[in-house]
């Protein structure tokens, strides 16, 4: 059984129907009991980071979560839930977050004016400012460190490099350690767009908003 976190906060009728779509069995749940109970354990999530937290604590779910990490049940956080997992959010003033990855989420920013160098002149050219949210579809590649690894993500199986997925979110991670980025994505800077180390996958586009791209990443979640 596929416990999905129901938190007051997540897209959980969206995300139990693509996992019920490849073959998965669901319950989700707010009861700490069932996600000790449970083989897998996803963190959906669309809101606010403070929101989020401050309703994990008060459903008592910050310890179960981090305890069945810990214990190396199999982890996939979505969107918000890859957030939560980092040290603490730009967004709130610094609220802290679980704590299981070392690093900050950062809000975009627009970038700032470029001088472009013409033959006989030069000019100011601004980029056009960056749209927040990030919102629709845009393009996810392997992070060129793990292009020199043997080692690739098993979620990842069957997906073509440079596929196009759904994000929604003012926010992205930066981890201390770029070892857990598997995936990287444009927009306005490189940003992570999905992370992993062990046991523990997150990404931060929408797999069950991404067509058959998400759901072939949703599936290989759920055989693993």
């Amino acid at each position: 059984m596929i416990a999905v976190i129901d938190y007051g906060m997540g897209n959980l009728r969206s995300v139990s129907k693509a996992l019920e779509h490849v073959g998965a069995a669901v319950q989700v749940t707010s009861d700490p009991h069932t996600l000790e109970r449970a083989e897998k354990i996803i963190l959906p999530g669309v809101g606010a980071f403070p929101s989020a937290m401050r309703e994990l604590r008060a459903r008592k779910l910050v310890d179960p979560i981090k305890e069945a990490i810990a214990v190396g049940k199999p982890y996939l956080g979505i969107c918000l839930g890859l957030q939560l997992l980092f040290e603490r959010s730009e967004e709130g003033e610094g609220v802290e977050g679980l704590g299981i990855v070392p690093g900050v989420v950062r809000r975009f920013q627009a970038p700032p004016a470029r001088r472009a160098h013409w033959p006989g002149r030069a000019s100011l050219k601004r980029q056009a400012a960056l749209k927040i949210p990030h919102m629709g579809w845009n393009q996810v590649n392997g992070d060129k460190r793990q292009a020199t690894s043997d080692k690739r993500c098993p979620l990842l199986q069957g997906i073509p490099e440079g596929s196009y997925v759904y994000f929604v979110h003012s926010y992205y991670a930066d981890p201390v350690d770029r070892g857990v980025v598997v995936l990287e994505t444009e927009y306005g800077i490189r940003f992570a767009s999905m992370v992993w180390k062990d046991n523990l996958f997150a990404t931060q586009f929408h797999p069950e908003k991404s067509q058959a791209v998400g759901l072939t990443l949703l599936k290989n979640f759920v055989e693993r």
